[in-house]
């Protein structure tokens, strides 16, 4: 009777948190949020319901094409889960390793489907899928701690500590779980304390979602307000006409330049610094605000015939990048090319007659 009650209130779990899922898929897919927010987020929502329902001890665990959707849907949570934190977070996906992490989840979900043929293989096929989906969830967090201080969305900012709490306590404990116990062997109050915490997940971080609408989902602004809009207060004004006394100034130029930093050189509050430049300027990062004049500088002299030998490294460099990479990233999200493909495109159409 105990074992009965235990396994009902695990299935009502399950079912209460794919009846939450469903409907902040719901909520999202018909939200103002860009294209690829709604479509990575459902996505998510959908892996996190497969999980739920291939871990239940109800699920048959016979082969079947519905139970290879199911098992490919839970696989892949982790990895949405990691275009999410990119998405949602204005960051660059590396293409690199979004096509190896989901080569090695396809590759270990086909062996453990296909697991009457490939037998000898399912310890190693595991190993890899935990630690493929382990990786992804510790970069995912990383991505949301590290570049906190950078984000100008203050309801994101907030979205990211409820972030990286809920998936640590979540999906780690989901993924020791399965590596100490195996997948499927977990005891029953194991799997009702997996539940009751799925659960209260979806639930903190669907309503933290629906309140961050559209601040949180909303796709980055392009170009900038312009200065002499009606409804600036007089306080805004102010701060704007000292933002550009400094930007004027270029301490753009300033390595590591930080939005703290920049707030006490204008001895003015950081967080109304930070509304400024998020709400009355269109930029969602920091970073992207700093680019935006170091990228137009670096134009500049990549098409200047009388610094054309000045290698881009310098130029990097002497724009207050710590290093290339960043720097070529920066340049090729905003101008579509790479700096040094920018400059010979520059110079081929100085030659034309």
């Amino acid at each position: 009777m105990e074992s009965l009650d235990t396994a009902s209130i695990d299935a009502a779990l399950r079912l209460i948190g794919i009846g939450q899922l469903l409907l902040v898929a719901l909520v999202v897919w018909r939200s103002g949020a860009g294209p690829a927010v709604r479509q990575v987020t459902v996505a998510l929502l959908i892996g996190v319901i497969g999980y739920l329902i291939n871990s239940a001890p109800q699920f048959p665990q016979t082969p079947s094409p519905t139970r290879f959707a199911v098992v490919l849907a839970s696989n892949l949570a982790p990895w949405f889960l990691w275009l999410f934190a990119h998405i949602v977070f204005d960051r660059a996906v590396d293409r690199r390793i979004a096509g190896a992490s989901l080569a090695l989840i396809l590759a270990s979900v086909m062996i453990y489907v296909l697991r009457r043929w490939y037998e000898p293989l399912i310890p190693l096929a595991d190993a890899v899928g935990h630690i493929v989906a382990a990786l992804l969830v510790i970069h995912a967090m990383v991505i949301a701690v590290r570049e906190r201080d950078d984000d100008l969305v203050e309801q994101r900012r907030r979205f990211r500590v409820v972030f990286v709490l809920v998936i640590a306590v979540l999906s780690i404990g989901v993924l020791a779980s399965e590596a100490w116990f195996g997948f499927g062997h977990e005891p029953a109050w194991m799997l009702v304390s997996q539940s009751v915490v799925i659960a209260l997940a979806i639930l903190g971080i669907g309503v933290a979602m629906l309140e961050a609408d559209p601040a949180l989902l909303a796709p980055p602004r392009a170009g900038l307000a312009p200065p002499g809009a009606d409804d600036w207060s007089p306080a805004e004004r102010v701060l704007k006409g000292k933002l550009d006394a400094a930007m004027a100034a270029r301490v753009w130029l300033e390595p590591g330049l930080t939005i703290t930093a920049l707030a006490a050189r204008l001895d003015v509050p950081e967080h109304r610094l930070r509304a400024l430049i998020n709400r009355r300027l269109g930029h969602r990062n920091f970073s992207a605000f700093l680019n935006g004049h170091r990228i137009a500088e670096a134009k500049a002299v990549l098409a200047d015939p009388a610094r054309v030998d000045l290698p881009v490294l310098t130029i990097a460099m002497d724009l207050g990048y710590g290093s290339l990479a960043p720097f070529n990233r920066a340049f090729r999200e905003s101008v579509g090319q790479t700096p040094t493909e920018f400059r010979r495109q520059a110079f081929a159409a100085d030659e034309k007659p």
